[in-house]
């Protein structure tokens, strides 16, 4: 797969680019924090400590302590790409993740956002 790439970049900077993502459209960061907890089951500090560890998504997401039981309703494309049908588990979960920031992005509420 080519975009496997992807899995190998630095969480922290993926991360940096999604802050600047969300506060170009005027949402708090707070926000992104989030949707990162909910769906991965991250807290403040697991977050700050695999930002500060230089992790890639791959290991970002092996690391996270759960994938939340709702993340199957994180549907719409990314990219293209329908995020409830991509085939390879640890592409999907980045698309999920895509997928919620842009939601923060456009200001969703985050009971939406959070499949509430």
């Amino acid at each position: 797969m080519a975009n496997t790439k992807i899995f190998q970049m630095a969480f922290s900077k993926i991360y940096s680019l999604y802050i600047q993502k969300i506060e170009r459209k005027n949402q708090p960061k707070e926000n992104l924090d989030r949707v990162i907890y909910w769906l991965t089951g991250y807290d403040e500090n697991s977050l700050q400590e695999q930002i500060s560890a230089d992790v890639t998504m791959e290991e970002f997401f092996e690391q996270a302590p759960f994938l939340n039981e709702n993340a199957h309703l994180v549907t719409g494309t990314i990219c293209g790409v329908r995020v409830e049908d991509i085939s390879d588990p640890l592409m999907q979960k980045i698309r999920y993740l895509d997928k919620l920031v842009d939601e923060v992005a456009k200001g969703k509420s985050m009971d939406k956002i959070l499949r509430k």
